[in-house]
C-alpha cells in the first residue's frame, strides 16, 4: 500500500512537498534507528515503503527542474 501517489505529488506545492520529504526522512531514520538499536518493529516492510515514496518526491522535485 502506498504512502503517497505520485498524482498526489504533483499535485502538491513545493513547499508541501519539502515538508513531506523531510516528514518521511524522519521516520525512516526513527525506523533505521531501531533496527540498528535490536529492537523489534511492527512491521518489516515500512522502511521499504518510506524509501519509495522518497524516492518518488525526488523524482517529481528533479523532473520540475
Amino acid at each position: 500500500m502506498p504512502i503517497i501517489r505520485m498524482q498526489e505529488i504533483r499535485e502538491m506545492s513545493e513547499a508541501e512537498r519539502n515538508e513531506k520529504l523531510q516528514e518521511l526522512r524522519t521516520e525512516l531514520m526513527k525506523i533505521k534507528t531501531m533496527i540498528m538499536a535490536g529492537g523489534a518493529i511492527e512491521s518489516p516492510g515500512r522502511s521499504k515503503v518510506l524509501r519509495r515514496a522518497i524516492a518518488k518526491i525526488l523524482t517529481v522535485i528533479n523532473e520540475e527542474e
